[in-house]
C-alpha cells in the first residue's frame, strides 16, 4: 500500500501539473466543512469503514476518478488506509496522506509534533 507525506503531496498541488492528484477526504461532512485541503472532495465514508463495512465505498466508487492517482484523508490516516487498500484492489492508483489532516496542518503550521513524525516517516 501506498502512502504520501504531506510535503509531497503539498508539492504535487502547488506544481500546477496536469497530473495533480485527486484528494479524496473520507472524513464526515461536518469535519470536512471546518478544514480540508484545498480542491478535495468529500465522500464521507469514514464512520463505515471504521465499523467494517467497505460497501460503502465501493458502492459509490463511479465518484472517484480512475485516470489519475489519488490520494486518500481522514482525521489521522488510519482509516484512509483501509480506504486505500479497497481502492488499489479495484485498481487505482492510490495513496494514503500520512498523518491524515491532523499531518496536513502541522506540516503547514510547522508543529514540532508533524516535525517529529516526520523524522520517524524517513527512518521507515
Amino acid at each position: 500500500m501506498s502512502a504520501i507525506r504531506p510535503s509531497e503531496l503539498a508539492a504535487r498541488l502547488e506544481s500546477g501539473s496536469t497530473e495533480r492528484p485527486h484528494v479524496l477526504d473520507i472524513r464526515p461532512t461536518a469535519a470536512y466543512r471546518s478544514d480540508a485541503i484545498d480542491g478535495s472532495r468529500n465522500l464521507p465514508v469514514y464512520d463505515e469503514l471504521r465499523r467494517g463495512d467497505d460497501e460503502a465505498l465501493l458502492d459509490r466508487l463511479d465518484e472517484v476518478p480512475d485516470d489519475r492517482d489519488v490520494v486518500v484523508v481522514c482525521k489521522m490516516g488510519i482509516v484512509a488506509k483501509k480506504a486505500t487498500a479497497l481502492l488499489a484492489d479495484e485498481g487505482y492508483d492510490a495513496a494514503t496522506l500520512l498523518g491524515g489532516m491532523s499531518g496536513w496542518n502541522g506540516y503547514h503550521e510547522g508543529s514540532l509534533t508533524y516535525r517529529l513524525r516526520s523524522l520517524l516517516w524517513r527512518v521507515r
